[in-house]
């Protein structure tokens, strides 16, 4: 290869932890550079649609919603680990005091982005409602849009959902948890690491080693790797603190991230054949995955 690689994930915790290490040339990358960039969920959504744009400045791997490589999959892979997935956990639906979910029907809604798994999993739990997209970052948008009212509810992905009570606002729902119950107990995939399928065979079993490598590194030195996102957290308005990160890493940085298991490839199927059904997936939504 004549040119780095490009790489792009989130800020997010989980993400960092993924490639750290292949950034810090803790592991063997073949051979390979890797450039890396990050930006927040829906933008990384939205820049793997460009996949098939001549003049787009294209992104090898690029971390995306489970429900939008359903999107994009005729350009990319879907890497076998990496994935970020909860286990009668997930997402959650906040709101100023206690309610039920069907009381939401019809009302506003602040969601992550419209490509996101955990708008297209509400969305099939509750599909009359409203949605508001208010961006992640800042990390108090959505508590501050409840504050002031312009939305009933709020869909919170990422740190925010460890964080909610702290922020004055009840948890209305756990879309981890429903889906589990919806569907017989199956995980809940949420986010994934596509790449291009266009890098061609062996390059991209390359760099799938490479970046198989590099959870692995992690998940052996989690906490040399957690001291090390603590103390590169920029983003002071979440707050996390060394427990909170270890909590929220042991959610979404774990064994089904060291390779996806039997039963997450499974709930991917299932997650596409309701999104088919109900009309907010492509009719030929499949994942086919990288070595």
């Amino acid at each position: 290869m004549d040119r780095p690689l490009r790489l792009a994930f989130s800020p997010d915790s989980d993400d960092i932890f993924m490639f750290w290490a292949l950034l810090e040339g803790k592991v063997d990358t073949e051979g390979l550079s890797f450039t890396a960039e990050r930006a927040d969920t829906e933008t990384l959504n939205r820049r793997a649609e460009a996949a098939s744009d001549e003049s787009a400045a294209h992104l090898d791997v690029v971390a995306v919603s489970i429900a939008q490589y359903a999107r994009v999959a005729r350009d990319h892979l879907l890497l076998p680990h990496g994935m970020s997935v909860g286990r009668g956990y997930g997402p959650v639906v906040v709101a100023p005091k206690a309610t039920s979910l069907a009381s939401l029907a019809g009302k506003r809604i602040g969601v992550p982005g419209l490509r996101t798994t955990a708008y297209l999993v509400l969305r099939l739990l509750l599909p009359d409602f409203e949605p508001v997209v208010v961006p992640i970052a800042p990390y108090s948008r959505a508590f501050d849009e409840l504050r002031a009212g312009t939305i009933d509810a709020a869909l919170l992905i990422h740190e925010g959902r460890l964080f909610y009570e702290r922020e004055g606002t009840v948890k209305v729902v756990d879309i981890g948890e429903a889906w589990a119950q919806e569907t017989g107990g199956l995980p809940l995939p949420l986010g994934g690491n596509a790449i291009r399928r266009d890098l061609g065979p062996e390059l991209v079993e390359r760099v799938s080693r490479v970046c198989r490598s590099s959870i692995r590194w992690a998940a052996d030195h989690a906490d040399e790797v957690s001291r090390a996102l603590l103390a590169a957290e920029t983003r002071s308005d979440v707050g996390l603190d060394k427990a909170s990160l270890d909590r929220y890493l042991a959610m979404y940085a774990n064994e089904d991230t060291l390779e996806a298991p039997a039963d997450v490839r499974t709930a991917i199927d299932v997650l596409f054949e309701r999104g088919r059904s109900a009309g907010l997936l492509p009719a030929d939504a499949r994942a086919d995955f990288a070595p």
